[in-house]
């Protein structure tokens, strides 16, 4: 399992259209063949700046089923035009206990 961390900063004001983009973009990366988990996080501090948190089988998975794909062009479609820029994403694997 890789777990895919997305940092997104807003445009300031634009924090409740980018979260109603998600609730329906939502649908869109979850049903991605390879995606197991989908969950989108808010600042307290920082109201503008969201954290994407996708659990995937693969790193290919995520950039063969999903970023090379139509799909992620609805995606960043609905969700895109609130971007204060482009996300930081990263991949990251659990450290053994």
């Amino acid at each position: 399992m890789v777990l895919e961390v997305a940092l997104i900063d807003v445009l300031p004001g634009h924090e409740d259209g980018f979260a109603a983009a998600y609730a329906e973009a939502h649908a869109i990366i979850i049903a991605a063949e390879g995606c197991r988990s989908v969950r989108m996080t808010r600042g307290i501090e920082s109201p503008s700046r969201f954290v994407l948190l996708v659990e995937w089988d693969s790193v290919q998975a995520h950039e063969e089923n999903f970023r090379a794909t139509e799909a992620f062009g609805r995606w960043r479609a609905l969700i895109g035009p609130h971007f204060a820029g482009p996300p930081r994403v990263e991949h990251f694997v659990d450290v053994p206990a």
